[in-house]
């Protein structure tokens, strides 16, 4: 009999089917993959488990019981956790108050700050976590916060654990630490049902694997049956070619941006760097390195921020936002939830957003325009949606990542900045935006890549600033590029040497 098993689960959104009689069963104490491309429902079938949605039919099943999850908390009494791949914290409660939220500790009917405190604590400490349990989780970093995500899941107690990409903002020393976690987990007897596109966890990882491509269940079997090829066609149904990069063979142009002495107390210190017309710069770093916080400040955004950013010879004033769009950069945001896209909108209207004073005239927005830039950009990033016209909100996180990408692309950027660009999009995809970045960069775009996959940051790159503890541990060329090199740089051990 399996431990949990799925029987014909369907589940429609307005305008979208995302599951359709979808059957298989998980093993207990096993790490069962959920693969497909962006869209394929491999993320709403595991809010379904976690009680965040309500399917439409069919049946769940725990130990042979029907289960019906009504909400998360219902969930968790079921033995039900789920990491999620987009981050839900109150930003202005802190580590402590979020880990406890929905089962406060009390004492005579007051919170028992004390208790809250040590529960969080050992919480952290259960996945090996040290963070300040006071500190507001608004201050916490992506990844930070998704470290302490899989801590409120794992220290529910609960016996099945559903992990949404949970490495996508993790950096690989981060990434090693939760692959370490997991293999305790199981050996607790912990089932895990575990959601990525990074194909090398998965064979690294998972005991089986269940393929699902627009909401219907293709195939599931044992990972030793298997290889990344064979999952590769099952997810997508085409081959997915990698290349080397054709903006590494076009000459570089003139300089478009310096940044000189960049600093941000408790952030960053004395950055500095410039990037060509045609380049591709890649930013490495473990968390909390400051890499996207160097590029926040260099696009406007950090208020603190000291030292001088030159465009074209030009320098911006400090902190204007304004200046830095007036003066031709773009920054695509790793959090695209909180800062890159607007969620009550739709597709059309959050591509446009960037570039509303090139479509408009007399403060009117010529629509025709908006629509044809819209689609076009939908086309060209392959767009899974229904129309334009759908709301993003109900859009698979991949998705709404092409989305957040194509408004910087409607403006039409000669400085690039794009911070995970491709968090949480599946293998056809993400080579659709490693093309996409390539071909910008031939067209004479300056790209800032900054990735926490090294494979990532090294294809895409001609050469690689590393950042550790805010300041830059070292620069790599392209001959000198191997994840050691990168690793020791990042660790802060000194002697580098090409692999």
């Amino acid at each position: 009999m399996a431990f949990l098993s799925f029987h014909g689960i369907a589940k429609h959104f307005p305008g979208v089917q995302a599951l359709d009689d979808v059957s298989f069963a998980v093993e207990r104490g096993s790490c069962h993959a959920l693969m497909g491309e962006n869209g394929a429902g491999k993320s709403t079938l595991g809010k379904i488990l976690a009680g965040v949605y309500r399917a439409d039919g069919g049946e769940l099943r725990l130990e042979g019981q029907p289960i019906h999850p009504t909400d998360p908390l219902h969930a968790r009494r079921l033995g039900i956790a789920m990491v999620h791949q987009e981050l839900a914290f109150c930003p202005n409660l802190s580590i402590a108050e979020n880990l406890c939220l929905g089962d406060m500790p009390s004492k005579a009917g007051w919170l028992d700050q004390g208790a809250m405190r040590v529960r969080a604590r050992s919480m952290l400490a259960e996945i090996g976590a040290e963070f300040d349990v006071d500190r507001p989780i608004g201050e916490l970093t992506t990844g930070q916060e998704q470290l302490v995500q899989i801590a409120a899941a794992v220290g529910t107690g609960a016996q099945v654990i559903v992990f949404d990409e949970p490495t996508s903002s993790l950096s690989v020393a981060e990434s090693e630490h939760l692959f370490a976690l997991l293999a305790h987990l199981k050996q607790r007897g912990i089932t895990v049902l575990y959601v990525s596109h990074r194909m090398d966890e998965i064979f690294r990882l998972c005991d089986a694997i269940t393929v699902l491509r627009d909401g219907r269940h293709v195939v599931t079997e044992r990972i030793a049956e298997s290889n990344p090829e064979r999952v590769i066609h099952q997810m997508i149904g085409r081959q997915v070619a990698h290349h080397e990069p054709e903006h590494l063979h076009c000459d570089l142009g003139a300089e478009v941006l310096r940044v000189e002495k960049l600093s941000s107390p408790g952030k960053f210190a004395d950055i500095s760097f410039t990037l060509r017309a045609g380049e591709v710069l890649g930013f490495a770093g473990l968390i909390g390195a400051g890499r996207s916080e160097v590029a926040q400040a260099v696009f406007g955004l950090d208020p603190h921020a000291t030292g001088r950013v030159f465009v074209r010879g030009k320098e911006l004033p400090q902190h204007s936002v304004s200046a830095a769009l007036e003066a031709g950069l773009g920054l695509l945001p790793e959090d695209r939830k909180r800062l890159g896209l607007v969620l009550g909108m739709n597709c059309r209207e959050n591509t446009s957003l960037a570039a509303l004073d090139r479509l408009s005239t007399l403060g009117w927005v010529n629509r025709t325009a908006e629509r044809s830039v819209a689609q076009k950009f939908a086309d060209r990033l392959r767009l899974k949606a229904p129309s334009i016209e759908t709301g993003i909100a109900g859009l698979s996180g991949g998705n709404q990542q092409k989305v957040a990408l194509a408004k910087w692309l409607a403006r039409e950027c000669s400085i690039l900045i794009v911070d995970e660009p491709t968090r949480g999009v599946d293998v056809g995809a993400k080579a659709e935006i490693h093309k996409l970045v390539d071909e910008l960069a031939c067209q004479g775009v300056a790209v800032l890549v900054i990735s926490s996959e090294l494979p990532e940051v090294m294809n895409l790159s001609r050469r690689i600033l590393v950042l550790r503890q805010g300041r830059q541990a070292g620069e790599l060329a392209r001959a000198q590029f191997g994840q050691a090199a990168l690793m020791r740089l990042m660790a802060g051990i000194s002697a580098v040497s090409p692999d």
